[in-house]
Formats: C-alpha cells, sequence, structure tokens
C-alpha cells in the first residue's frame, strides 16, 4: 500500500534524498518562466495553474511530457492532480515557494531487482525486428477508446511489463510512434495520433521511466499497414508502435 508524505526542502537539501530510487522520487521544478499556454488542455487546468505565470511556468516545466510546447489534455490532469497533492484544499491561498525549492514526493512502490523484468510476459509481446530496433504494436482496442487518448483501465497493466524491462535497462532508449486510420480530417488524425503517443509516454512516466529516454512521434494517417478501405484493415493501421531503439527481437524470443 502507497504511503505518501509531503516535505519541502531547499535545494541544498536535496542529497538527502539521493538514497531513494527513481521511482521513489516526485521532484517539481518551481523556478520561474515566462510561458504562453496552447494547446486542448488549458481548458483544464485550474485557475490557479492557468492565469499565473508560476503557475504557468509549474505546468510547462513539469508536464510538458513530450516537449511540444503544448499542453496536452492528459497532461493538465497530471498538472492538476499535482497541484491538488501540493496546495491542499485551499488552493486560490496557495503561495508558491522560492524559485530554489522543491518539493519532494516520497512514495513507496514495489521496485524489481535489476534482471528481475518478466521474460514471459516480453516474450508475449510479439517483438518484430525492424531497422531501429525491436518493435512491438499495440492496437487501439487495446489501449484506447475510438477517437480518444484517454487509457483504457487495462491499458497500464498491458505496458507494465515493459516499463519493468526499461527500469532494469536504464541504456535501453525507446520511439513511439502514434498511427491512425483515415478517417476524419488529415489534421484531426495528425492531432489524435501525437496525443496518443503521449498518453503511453505519460504512462511510462508514472511507472518511473526517465522521461528523457523518450522520443514521441505522431504520423497521423500516413504510413498504414494496411488497406483503409475495411474495418479490419482501419483497424490494424490504429495503433501505438513501441520500438527499442538498436535492440535485437530475438532477445526476447526465448523466456
Amino acid at each position: 500500500m502507497k504511503q505518501l508524505s509531503f516535505l519541502i526542502a531547499t535545494a541544498a537539501t536535496l542529497a538527502t534524498t539521493a538514497a531513494l530510487p527513481a521511482t521513489a522520487q516526485g521532484r517539481w521544478d518551481y523556478r520561474p518562466g515566462d510561458y504562453r499556454l496552447v494547446g486542448a488542455g488549458v481548458r483544464l487546468l485550474f485557475p490557479e495553474l492557468r492565469n499565473s505565470a508560476r503557475g504557468q511556468a509549474f505546468v510547462m516545466r513539469n508536464f510538458d511530457y513530450n516537449r511540444d510546447g503544448r499542453v496536452q489534455p492528459r497532461e493538465a490532469e497530471a498538472a492538476n492532480d499535482a497541484f491538488v497533492a501540493i496546495a491542499g484544499p485551499n488552493r486560490a491561498r496557495y503561495a508558491w515557494p522560492a524559485a530554489d525549492r522543491v518539493t519532494v514526493i516520497e512514495e513507496t512502490r514495489v521496485v524489481p531487482g535489476r534482471g528481475g523484468w518478466d521474460r514471459r510476459a516480453m516474450h508475449d509481446y510479439g517483438f518484430r525486428q525492424t531497422p531501429r530496433g525491436a518493435t512491438l504494436t499495440l492496437q487501439e482496442d487495446v489501449l484506447f477508446a475510438t477517437d480518444s487518448d484517454r487509457l483504457r483501465p487495462g491499458a497500464i497493466e498491458k505496458l507494465r511489463p515493459l516499463a519493468g524491462y526499461l527500469r532494469d535497462n536504464p541504456g535501453v532508449r525507446v520511439a513511439i510512434d502514434g498511427f491512425t486510420d483515415s478517417r476524419g480530417t488529415a489534421a484531426h488524425n495528425q492531432d489524435l495520433s501525437e496525443r496518443r503517443a503521449a498518453s503511453v509516454r505519460a504512462a511510462f512516466d508514472q511507472m518511473g521511466v526517465t522521461r528523457a529516454r523518450f522520443s514521441v512521434v505522431g504520423h497521423g494517417e500516413r504510413d498504414p499497414v494496411a488497406t483503409n478501405a475495411t474495418a479490419a484493415g482501419m483497424r490494424q493501421n490504429r495503433r501505438v508502435e513501441v520500438t527499442l531503439l538498436g535492440r535485437r527481437a530475438s532477445e526476447f524470443a526465448r523466456y
């Protein structure tokens, strides 16, 4: 069972938390900055985040997961959740801490030991070899509802074995690519593919995988793997591909 405790510490005291595993630490960057919030998620942000310079900087410094300079709905929800945890019920009266201070959220989690990743589950993903590395394909109906970037309840469990592998192999870098079918406008499909890829990336972040290891790209309706003239073909085209860059699919052929 998770145990949460909250404390405010100066940057000089961060060394006291160094013994904590990376997956057990959440550090918020409070440095001010000049940001203009844009994107579909802006309207979802609490007014305290949306309408103040410190709030805007807090959102962009900590929750712009794919570094595109836009606030996506899932990023806004994560920022709101973090702000509630920090500010408590009196959000409107919250006093932002000095810029050289951070909040450390300590969280007890069960983290598999090195080499303890689930080999059977990694085998069952069905990795295939591609020029960039070992690639697995996750179909839309596994991860998302139709025309949505919100992960289904079971999607996290589907991704959990891969997150365990990545935690145990910190040198592996990852590409996440989103694709759609050709229904709707090209602009809509491009935006949806970007948001879906970013949602998968955010899920790995929640499971303790360092965000800097990922590249996140949406391809829209480009690069179909099947015809868009049939329902079955469109289903195949609605997908997210995760590639372990430079790895061989044969590494996961046995368990």
